[in-house]
């Protein structure tokens, strides 16, 4: 476990480093970190989307690699570990994108974080039927969920510090979803996961992540699953919270939501984190929440107000809201590990797409040019008021 220094201890660290980065700040607090494609892996210029949910489209990635090198140490694959990628058959696997990724951040000094062993979206339909269609039975899908758990732990053993075991099994009520796990094998198969993956890699960290954990129903019903799973010995390191946040919910009410989320699991005596953090600043209409991917809404004018960029009053909010945000996060250091920001740039955000296409959002720290925003250095100062300029990313575009 890292030691967790105390607000002037760190302050003091600060003061010597020049072109201070938002990982380099806070490296005694918690990790920084950051979801990568496989375009951006490999450094491609005008690739071609193949995963919708992503929100990239056709642009030049090669500078996109400096940015997380610069800025962040810890990093997860946003596709190319998941079933449908790297195990779309039975008893075929392909890890060859999630290797490039794996391979390419170890050797920049990276902590990997694997992103996602059990989940029932982007996962193959093979998984849970037979050949003839049909629902397969308790122990086929037993003997399934635990040869793909060892087979993707055993190959990343060593090379991989954390593992998201099982995402997005409640609804937003806090009861759980109606997946085919569940369908299949009740609400077993969330700690079935868990003890397979503990026996595949005993070492390795292992998560459960979820989004919509702002809402006192859903973290509270997740806090009752796992608490008296916790209490027999359920191998689970941290709970996290994907972190999709609107500006128009207000961002007081956001801040103060997430507070008492990060109260609620630290009760549990583990820790939490934030796993896909971004901040819409777009207007909400439907009054979205979430991150279900299923769901769309038709492309208006109205609502994507901000297609030449976004004017300085709204910028000024956007400011204060992650300046406050952070405030509360320091307040509760030694139960955060990590803290995850979902795609590089605003220009690869999944946001401009979801949950209505088209759309010019401003959700990440870094801008379209890549290139870190003011409000990161003003970020920096609250833990280190000495720093200089935080430092930069890539070549503009």
């Amino acid at each position: 476990m890292r030691r967790l220094l105390t607000l002037a201890t760190v302050t003091a660290i600060c003061l010597p480093l020049s072109a201070q980065s938002l990982c380099e700040a806070y490296r005694d607090y918690w990790y920084t970190g950051v979801s990568v494609n496989q375009w951006e892996v490999a450094a491609e210029a005008n690739a071609k989307n193949e995963h919708d949910v992503t929100g990239f489209v056709d642009a030049d990635q090669t500078a996109d690699w400096a940015v997380v090198a610069a800025n962040y140490n810890s990093v997860v694959a946003e596709n190319c570990m998941k079933a449908e990628v790297i195990h779309p058959a039975e008893g075929v696997y392909d890890f060859t994108l999630a290797d490039q990724f794996v391979e390419k951040s170890l050797a920049a000094g990276k902590r990997v974080h694997g992103h996602v062993l059990i989940w029932h979206s982007q996962c193959p339909e093979w998984f849970h039927k037979d050949a003839n269609g049909n629902l397969v039975s308790k122990e086929v899908l037993k003997k399934r969920m635990k040869e793909h758990i060892f087979t993707i732990l055993g190959h990343y053993k060593g090379r991989v510090s954390s593992w998201d075991v099982v995402n997005e099994a409640f609804e937003d009520d806090g009861s759980l979803r109606n997946s085919l796990f569940y369908q299949i094998l009740g609400e077993d198969y969330i700690p079935l996961a868990f003890q397979y993956a503990h026996e595949a890699d005993p070492t390795v960290e292992l998560y459960y992540n979820d989004y919509s954990m702002n809402k006192a129903t859903k973290v509270e019903g997740v806090c009752n699953f796992f608490r008296p799973l916790i209490e027999k010995g359920l191998p689970i390191d941290a709970i996290g919270m994907q972190g999709h946040m609107i500006l128009e919910d207000g961002a007081q009410n956001i801040i103060n939501q997430y507070d008492h989320s990060i109260k609620t699991i630290a009760s549990l005596g583990v820790k939490t984190f934030f796993s896909e953090l971004d901040l819409s600043v777009l207007p909400n209409p439907y009054g979205f929440s979430g991150a279900n991917v299923t769901d769309r809404f038709a492309y208006r004018p109205a609502v994507d107000p901000y297609k030449n960029g976004v004017p300085a009053d709204k910028q000024a909010e956007i400011d204060q809201f992650w300046i406050g945000f952070y405030k509360m996060l320091i307040t509760h250091k030694e139960d955060i590990n990590r803290l995850t920001f979902w795609c590089v740039n605003d220009r690869n955000s999944w946001k401009n797409d979801f949950p209505i296409r088209g759309r010019s959002d401003y959700a990440t720290l870094v801008d379209r040019n890549n290139n870190m925003k003011p409000v990161v250095q003003k970020i920096i100062e609250l833990v280190c008021p000495n720093a200089s300029s935080s430092k930069t990313t890539g070549k503009k575009k």
